[in-house]
């Protein structure tokens, strides 16, 4: 039996499927979809589930209301799927303090997973009601996910992690055309590729061809834009800044232990002027030193001893930047109930020279919804400060000396793209301190380098990336890891500084080439539906 064939086998027999069967393959389909995320990347798997995704939408036509609630429980079911192991690693978060919250482990790594499936369940719902019979509903199909990933990214703060265009990202030269179109121009393009085989089930003729292939194609000249692309934007450098990354591997417990602040500073301390060779001369050899997000089990500027210590450590012209817990501004005497959670540059003198607290807090980690009731009721968020954490009020660029104008993304704050504009003008690189110790030696920390990694191709602006127990990276402005430092490993990182390229597409478009290739497509699926 040919391919055109066996696919067809494969699509009548989804399509037919009910019950209890439909809802396996949905769930089996969207589970294998998470092996096209990061750490796995193989996204050749797509071109299966993608198709059986489309089968079960056009089987769903069988059903009430012409579908359409057929398929958002389909959707529903893939969406659960996808979630539950590409966010398994959110449990480990919960484990840090056991005997608090424990009990919450599988409410997290089952409810995250249901609701973020809400989105994908629009979605099929979406592309049902609009559905035509011919090819043109891989369009439908991507059009219609697009916006339930978009949705996704920006409904209740948002939580766009592993959003289907993430499956192109790797190797590096598809990610290229992420700098023209983002992240949902991405998803667009992923799902219509990948979906493209649903259609050889359509007929016995040879157009029945011309989707995949051109789905090929477009893949195809993608990898061929980004290839030229990386070779015409070599890695450059930036003249006498010089960095240095401390990944301490810190323990959770002790970041949030105030006993254990001599034994924290003294390691970050040590580990900071530690000799990586025999021409290391520790950080006397960098400009600018940088440790990873909420460094401190206190308030980093109300322990004078603490910013001394910083002080004698950094040579002469030498900055930090670092992230603390900051204490707001408050009477004398006053007792402190709630934080921010910030960066500080600090120079060789002890000096703060600037504060970014952070905007993009995290639910149920740094804030509670209804902070207030839920309080009442005796929940408590991860980080176990009352009231939560203070959010910032303004994304801007921070002015350093002797170096590059900085833009501060704390933690998340990388996974949304579009939303790392800044007051300031356009800065010279992009800084991402996290703490991604919570979730342990998992896939998360992948993921989440993943994601801030696309935001430096998007903008054309280098990545410095300090993580606490890993993964600490520098990349280029297309987005080129030219130093790292894995998972689970204590150390320090040195690497010059990239130089940011001039602004890309998207950098100066945002989302619009990606809102103009969605709204072109719907108008083509309304016009092939009427045709039908």
């Amino acid at each position: 039996m040919n391919i055109a064939g066996s696919v067809r086998t494969a699509g009548l027999a989804v399509t037919l499927s009910w019950g209890w069967k439909r809802a396996v393959i949905a769930l089996l389909a969207g589970a294998a979809s998470a092996l096209a995320m990061e750490p796995f990347n193989i996204w050749p798997v797509l071109f299966v589930t993608f198709p059986i995704a489309t089968w079960l939408i056009d089987g769903a036509g069988a059903g009430r209301l012409g579908g359409v609630p057929a398929a958002a429980l389909t959707g529903w079911l893939f969406g659960f799927g996808y979630f539950v192991p590409g966010l398994y690693w959110i449990g480990n978060a919960f484990l840090v303090d056991a005997q608090t919250f424990a009990w919450l482990m599988p409410f997290a790594v089952i409810g995250l997973p249901a609701y973020l499936a809400l989105f994908t369940s629009l979605g099929f719902a979406l592309a049902r009601w609009i559905w035509p019979k011919d090819a043109s509903r891989i369009l439908a199909l991507a059009v219609a996910l697009t916006v339930g990933e978009w949705l996704r990214g920006h409904a209740l703060t948002g939580f766009p992690w592993n959003a289907f265009g993430y499956a192109l990202t790797e190797p590096l030269a598809l990610a290229q055309t992420a700098s023209l179109i983002g992240l949902w121009g991405l998803t667009f393009l992923s799902v219509a590729i990948f979906a493209s085989p649903a259609v050889l089930i359509d007929g016995r003729s040879r157009r029945s061809w011309i989707a995949p292939v051109t789905a090929v194609i477009l893949l195809v000249a993608m990898g061929v834009y980004g290839a030229v692309r990386l070779s015409r934007h070599p890695t450059e450098f930036a003249d006498n800044v010089k960095l240095r990354i401390m990944q301490p591997n810190l323990e959770q417990d002790a970041r949030f232990n105030y006993s254990a602040k001599a034994a924290v500073m003294q390691k970050y301390l040590t580990l900071s002027d530690r000799a990586t060779g025999p021409d290391s001369t520790g950080v006397s050899g960098a400009t600018v030193l940088i440790w990873p997000e909420s460094a401190f089990p206190f308030f980093l500027a109300r322990e004078a001893d603490a910013m001394a210590q910083i002080a004698d450590l950094l040579p002469k012209g030498t900055i930090l930047i670092t992230g603390s817990v900051r204490a707001p501004d408050l009477p004398p005497g006053a007792r402190i109930t709630r934080a921010y959670n910030s960066i500080y540059v600090i120079d060789d003198d002890g000096s703060i020279l600037s504060i970014y607290d952070k905007l993009h807090l995290v639910p149920f980690g740094e804030f509670l919804p209804f902070q207030g009731l839920m309080e009442k009721l005796g929940f408590v968020q991860l980080t176990k400060v009352q009231g939560g954490f203070i959010p910032g009020t303004r994304r801007r660029t921070i002015e350093l000396p002797n170096a590059p104008s900085v833009l501060p993304l704390i933690c998340y704050e990388a996974i949304f793209p579009g939303d790392i504009e800044s007051r300031g003008g356009r800065p010279g690189w992009i800084v991402n301190l996290t703490n991604d110790g919570w979730f342990g030696i998992s896939t998360g920390p992948h993921q989440h380098l993943q994601q801030a990694r696309l935001r430096a191709i998007e903008e054309g602006l280098p990545l410095v990336r300090a993580a606490n127990t890993g993964i600490s990276v520098v990349t280029d402005s297309v987005g080129r890891i030219v130093a790292r430092l894995d998972l689970g490993v204590e150390g320090v990182l040195d690497s010059r500084l990239p130089v940011a390229m001039s602004p890309t597409l998207y950098a100066r478009a945002g989302d619009i080439p990606a809102a103009m290739m969605v709204t072109i497509a719907l108008v083509l699926v309304i016009r092939r539906r009427r045709a039908h």
